[in-house]
């Protein structure tokens, strides 16, 4: 089950652990399956064969670790073996027995596997550390070794040597040499040119050739230049055009240059002077199948074959050119790199997690100096224990062990690790020795001359403005080259971090005048949506009303100078306040009502600058914007706005759910249904931002109870939260079939969920197979955008930070995030309890056609839900209803299916919406993902200054929605229905089964499991 996490996990996201946290012998089939669906995401486990990731599920544990415990000490006889399935650890090692002395010497992220020294009870040879709150599957010695025994050619895969695979020939006693080292690019792709393609490539450029041949034969042909023929040629720019034109998977020229790239480096595609990087210019490149004078021209049957495979040929080749196009790149000099092959390797730098905690600037310079670094055997030793650093190593592709004398393998590093910096950064000796333990291992490098310059250049533009010895604002120079031939380039200072007064100060010293306040300014957009975190509007209003210059203090602001200039200056003063206050404003709208002191700020502003418009022209025309602000909340109007608005419960089906959505603010009211353990219960009406002690306080005044009552968050499938008294909005807590109950702790044992939570018992198919695909795609844009457009920016800063924190509620970010969860769970439910085999054929394909209208509209996140709803165990397991799907549905839903391809950062799909014009309705647990991982990467605070590099970079990801509401919805674009109400009715109102377990027994029952 694909689910978004939200406040609290949703029940298909944790009903794997409470599985997992049965005794073996107690785990049913659908247990089983459960478990499964999780541990098939995980790197560990993706070439396990599926016999043996079944019989890990039957045995494997559960393991949470708070940040910062200990799991085990070097130097302990092990009991566990393990495998890191969210979070990271620290391996630290002690050339002493004194635990003081450990030195980290890597960290093991997602998908690591580690402790299997188990198998000969050797003494674990590093201590481990979680470095964040991490989840693992632990599986007890006396398992792993039954396990090892079964399936030991399977293992040795996953294991480090000596377990694992070590390459033939190689002593376990002596490391071997380093001698299938490629540093040099060049020697990389020759080496690639002349190894067998695979089966599947090889077939792919026959596919293209043909297709080529049977659709614009004229591109192979014999060419001429500089007197000289060359024979059955194509052009680099015209096989760029050609794939453009056949399938909206290729998404730009540079798209399909790696394309043709990934068949160059298999040797399917050659240059004509063996040139190893396609390029798209007028250079001739021939297809492996012409490289005979004699050669063959496809028949009829082959040309029609060609076009039968062809999209899916496409479809193969998109997915790998992006990684061809990044080596291409990186196998240049890197003085030869273009400005955009810079931007493409700083691209994939920002969502590098080894590289989260490195500014941007820093990122800049590491994509010049970065080199690809290529080793073809299993065994290989990159460097030694006790040699002199002399580079840094990020894992592209591929997977290494650490090796320390005396104590063996430690642990394994995997795709997206990094190794060799501390020996860089303390100018000391390689503490581990690194050993490929696979074949074919990509690597960045970067080395010690590049990465002291780095550091030294940085240091070198970096301003730092202090008081009392302390540092209180960071910059950053750089050269910001002229726009116009004439107009010399000057210098750019960035704010990195600062006291949050200072980069108030900095900001407005900097802010040009001659844009308007509405319009686009990325240094004071950052500060804008991003002030909350670390000067929240009681600190932010005083200070900026300190930096309006008034009569009394305005003569201080600029001594020097002539009566005329300081008359200058401190009217640009005040317009660089009025007009960073109205960008203010502007964005704060309806959460100006939820703060007196931003109201009291403004009326305070416009009592100063109405009194300098009098004599001040260029204050007058600001005037009215503010004015027209402060009209919008008069007194009476702020307390009738304040006279709660009631919402009917926003979480439940009803009446509430027809109409149309208007934002949820966090002085409204809203109508709660809580539950008691006997299933009576009560309603009760509390603000929005209620605690959940405030809740629990006025259902026991209205029950009249004296008993101390517990407030519950109870799933369909009966797993209870406990929600804390200081929680706010407690009703966001709720899964999408989920109650509130309360109850003593004595009664807690026996809560029970309600029969209305295990959602519908028979299929809506009958409601909906009559509706048009278009329709309720169209119908669901619309009620998807409507809950888009509530989102204020604000509620993705919150959501990121901690809502609880900030006691705000991000009650319509929840909502927007339930609706994914609830159309995904509606694309399973309505599968799993259509019993008749064509009917089910029938609805993939229906599914298929509304996603394809969704993609159409620009609705990415229902689009992605009905796909993931589709990947789903319970309906990708049904094989004979996927086996009588038409082809022509199969190719779709690979197309669809491609489109969700994490690899590189989900770069598929951010190359998909860059081609987009909004309005759009984005992927949003991809944003929340984005931000996420820049905040857990760095920190908020350095060295107690605000980290303003960490701020831009989560409001970049916050502009990319404001981007996508840049343009309005349309809606008169309806297409044409002969019910739009009924299907508008429908879709706002899906009924779904939530309970991943149900969900899965009711797919057995459709198509048991074959033995």
């Amino acid at each position: 089950m694909v689910a978004v996490y939200t406040s609290a996990q949703s029940v298909a996201s944790t009903e794997w652990i409470v599985c997992l946290d049965k005794r073996p012998a107690e785990r049913s089939g659908e247990d089983v399956d459960i478990i499964l669906a999780r541990l098939k995401v995980v790197k560990a486990f993706e070439k396990f064969h599926p016999n043996l990731l079944q019989q890990i599920c039957l045995c494997g544990f559960y393991e949470y670790l708070e940040k910062g415990i200990t799991l085990y000490r070097q130097g302990d006889i092990g009991t566990s073996w393990y495998a890191v399935l969210s979070g990271s650890l620290d391996v630290k090692v002690s050339e002493t027995a004194n635990y003081q002395d450990a030195v980290t010497i890597c960290t093991l992220g997602i998908g690591t596997a580690f402790g299997e020294s188990i198998l000969d009870n050797t003494p674990r040879h590093a201590t481990i550390v979680s470095r964040e709150n991490s989840e693992l599957l632990r599986i007890e010695q006396r398992e792993f070794k039954t396990l090892w025994e079964k399936y030991r050619q399977c293992m040795a895969g996953l294991l480090a040597p000596p377990y694992g695979v070590m390459e033939s020939g190689a002593s376990n006693d002596r490391m071997p040499d380093k001698d299938n080292l490629s540093t040099d690019p060049l020697n990389f792709m020759s080496k690639n040119l002349n190894k067998v393609p695979s089966e599947k490539i090889l077939r792919g450029g026959k596919v293209l050739r043909n297709a080529i041949l049977a659709r614009a034969p004229h591109m192979i042909r014999d060419r001429k230049y500089h007197l000289k023929t060359y024979r059955q040629c194509c052009v680099g720019t015209e096989l760029v055009d050609w794939l453009l034109q056949q399938s909206s998977c290729v998404h730009s020229r540079a798209h399909a240059v790696g394309m043709w790239q990934a068949l160059l480096e298999e040797g399917i595609l050659n240059h004509v002077d063996q040139e190893l990087n396609f390029q798209d210019k007028y250079l001739f490149y021939r297809f492996l199948d012409d490289e005979e004078e004699d050669a063959v021209l496809p028949s009829e049957d082959e040309k029609r074959e060609a076009e039968e495979e062809l999209q899916e040929t496409l479809l193969f080749l998109s997915q790998i050119g992006p990684d061809a196009h990044m080596r291409m790149i990186l196998s240049k000099v890197p003085g030869q790199r273009t400005p955009e092959d810079l931007e493409i390797i700083y691209d994939e730098l920002l969502h590098i997690k080894a590289l989260a905690h490195l500014s941007n600037t820093v990122k800049r310079e590491l994509a010049g100096v970065l080199i690809f670094e290529s080793h073809a055997k299993a065994g290989t030793v990159l460097f030694n224990q006790g040699e002199d650093g002399t580079s840094w190593y990020i894992i592209q592709k591929g997977s290494v062990n650490v090796v320390i004398y005396g104590k063996g393998v430690v642990c394994t590093l995997h795709e997206g690790d990094d190794f060799g910096k501390l020996a860089l950064v303390n100018d000391a000796p390689r503490a581990a020795s690194i050993v490929l333990r696979e074949d074919n291992c990509h690597f960045l490098r970067v080395d010690k001359e590049d990465f002291n310059r780095i550091l030294r250049d940085v240091e070198a533009n970096t301003v730092r403005l202090k008081e009392h010895d302390k540092d209180v604002l960071v910059l950053q120079k750089s050269l910001r080259p002229s726009s116009h031939g004439n107009v010399p380039a000057h210098f750019k200072y960035t704010v990195m971090s600062g006291t949050p007064e200072k980069i108030l100060e900095h900001l407005l010293e900097t802010m040009r005048l001659d844009i308007h306040f509405s319009d686009p300014d990325p240094a004071l957009d950052d500060f804008v949506l991003m002030h909350c975190v670390f000067m929240p509007n009681s600190q932010l209003c005083p200070a900026l009303l300190a930096q309006y210059p008034t009569q009394s203090h305005s003569h201080s602001l600029a001594s020097q100078g002539s009566e005329q200039e300081r008359m200058d200056y401190a009217v640009a003063s005040k317009r660089r306040v009025l007009g960073l206050a109205l960008r203010w404003a502007n964005l704060q709208a309806h959460h100006l009502l939820e703060d007196d002191t931003a109201l009291s700020f403004l009326e305070e502003l416009y009592g100063f600058v109405s009194n300098d418009a009098r004599v001040l022209r260029p204050l007058r025309e600001l005037l009215p914007e503010l004015e027209k602000i402060i009209r919008q909340y008069p007194d009476d109007a702020r307390t009738s706005q304040k006279k709660h608005k009631v919402l009917l419960r926003q979480f439940s089906s009803g009446e509430e759910r027809l109409a149309k959505k208007h934002p949820i603010r966090s002085f409204d009211d809203i109508l709660l249904k809580a539950y008691c353990s006997d299933h009576t219960y009560t309603t009760i009406r509390v603000p929005v931002l209620a605690t959940g002690r405030e809740v629990t306080a006025a259902v026991a005044d209205k029950l009249g109870s004296t008993d101390e009552l517990l407030l519950i968050s109870l799933s369909s499938s009966g797993e209870k939260q406990i929600l804390k008294p200081n929680d706010v909005s407690v009703f966001q807590s709720l899964g999408v079939n989920g109650r509130l109950f309360v109850c003593t702790r004595e009664q807690l044992d026996s809560l029970a969920s309600l029969p209305e939570q295990e959602g519908p018992s028979t299929g809506s198919m009958s409601s909906f197979e009559l509706m048009s695909s278009k329709d309720l795609a169209f119908q669901m844009t619309l009620y998807d955008w409507e809950l888009f457009s509530c989102v204020h920016e604000y509620e993705l800063v919150y959501h990121t930070f901690g809502r609880q924190a900030y006691r705000r509620s991000t009650a319509n970010l929840e909502l927007f995030l339930r609706r994914f969860n609830q159309v995904q769970l509606w694309v399973v439910t309505e599968v799993s309890l259509c019993g008749t085999l064509s009917k089910r054929v029938q609805l993939l394909k229906k599914f298929i056609k509304i996603a394809a209208h969704c993609r159409e509209f620009r609705n990415l996140n229902s689009f992605f839900a009905i796909i993931m709803g589709m990947c789903n165990p319970a309906v990708s397991r049904l094989s004979q209803t996927w086996e009588k799907l038409p082809s022509k549905f199969k190719k779709f839903y690979a197309e669809f299916e491609s489109l969700l391809d994490p690899s590189r950062n989900h770069r598929v799909y951010r190359l998909t919406v860059a081609k987009m014009e909004p309005p759009i309705i984005p992927f949003m647990p991809l944003l929340i993902k984005d931000m996420t991982f820049t905040h857990e990467g760095n920190k908020t605070f350095v060295d107690g200054l605000v980290n303003f590099e960490k701020m831009r970079l989560i409001a970049n990801t916050i502009r990319a929605v404001r981007h996508c509401r840049s343009q309005p919805f349309n809606v008169e674009a309806s297409p044409a229905s002969k019910n739009p109400q009924e299907v508008r009715n429908y879709v706002r109102q899906l009924s779904v089964i939530d309970n991943q377990r149900t969900l899965s027994q009711l797919s057995f029952r459709l198509e048991p499991r074959r033995t």
